[in-house]
């Protein structure tokens, strides 16, 4: 599991999925709205938990407004939710600091020793070495990349709808391709 974000309301340059419109195209079609300037961030950010299921190859997403040691925690229960209480899941995390235990807050270890968890590590600066990195890559070519969202819902539902496709659709060779060149491991 890892993070993705921020996700702030910005256009999104870049290649994009959608098919180019305007009349040069196709008559029909309208051209694609123009990206707005952005100077100001009054909206503040979002932030993508997310974790991928390396067996049943899938990934698992929940926007939230801040990345606390309580949203993790929160959605580690979530992922604990996914299997039957006997089975011993292993979830891989880098090293910030919400998922790491303390003398301070023991909060994360108690938890997956009492829920049949074990948290992996990630060393420092080898954060690719947790596969989610890669599907972060095709999460923001498929659903974020040549966009101007106007608000967060807007972003969040583009986020969930591509998590869903890319769920039913994990064999597509596009979605393969951007996978197996973005990784690295």
């Amino acid at each position: 599991m890892d993070e993705f974000g921020p996700l702030n309301l910005q256009p999104h340059p870049g290649r994009q999925w959608a098919e180019r419109g305007g009349k040069h195209k196709d008559p029909e079609r309208e051209p694609r709205p123009r990206r707005r300037a952005t100077y100001t961030r009054p909206h503040g950010v979002r932030h993508l938990l997310a974790a991928y299921d390396l067996g049943r190859d899938k990934l698992y997403g929940h926007i939230k407004e801040t990345k606390t040691r309580s949203k993790f925690l929160e959605f580690c229960r979530y992922l604990r939710s996914l299997y039957p209480a006997g089975v011993r899941i292993a979830v891989v995390c880098d090293n910030f600091s919400p998922h790491l235990t303390t003398k301070r807050c023991q909060r994360v270890a108690d938890w997956a020793e009492a829920n049949n968890v074990e948290i992996a590590y990630t060393p420092t600066n080898s954060s690719w070495l947790n596969r989610i990195e890669t599907q972060f890559t095709a999460l923001r070519y498929f659903a974020l990349n040549g966009t101007d969202h106007a608000s967060h819902k807007e972003q969040g539902s583009m986020i969930r709808r591509y998590i869903i496709w890319r769920n039913k659709n994990a064999a597509d060779e596009r979605l393969r391709d951007l996978v197996n060149r973005a990784n690295v491991a």
